[in-house]
């Protein structure tokens, strides 16, 4: 598992690393069943505090990706894929609600919105 984190990303540490390994496990990279790194290995991998992994591992584990077995580590929770990809689409399409009545609240067309959401998500 390969986790890039960015000093100059909006977002915090710990979102950026449940993101990837949310991806990870949603594309299939990580399988049912594989143990994640502890905790504190991937701290020192990354260069960062045990807490900011916890709190990645606690949301991972809170959203249904991974299952944290007492004494053994936190493993890809077994878990219909598709039924996640839903959960994860639903999401997204009530956060694109949200940003479609901005958008119209501050009079941006839909060619206009449509060129922000390919710049952003090419980026």
């Amino acid at each position: 598992m390969n986790l890039i984190i960015s000093n100059s990303s909006g977002k915090p540490i710990y979102e950026q690393i449940t993101v990837q390994i949310k991806n990870s496990i949603l594309s299939g990279e990580l399988q049912e069943g594989e143990m994640l790194p502890s905790m504190r290995a991937l701290a020192r991998d990354l260069h960062i505090s045990v807490i900011t992994t916890k709190r990645a591992y606690e949301d991972l584990e809170r959203d249904g990706f991974v299952v944290t077995v007492a004494g053994k580590g936190c493993f890809v929770a077994p878990r219909n894929l598709e039924l996640m990809r839903e959960e994860q689409r639903k999401k997204v399409e009530e956060m694109l609600e949200k940003a479609v009545e901005q958008a119209k609240a501050a009079s941006i067309t839909l060619e206009e919105l449509r060129e922000m959401l390919v710049l952003l998500y090419e980026d």
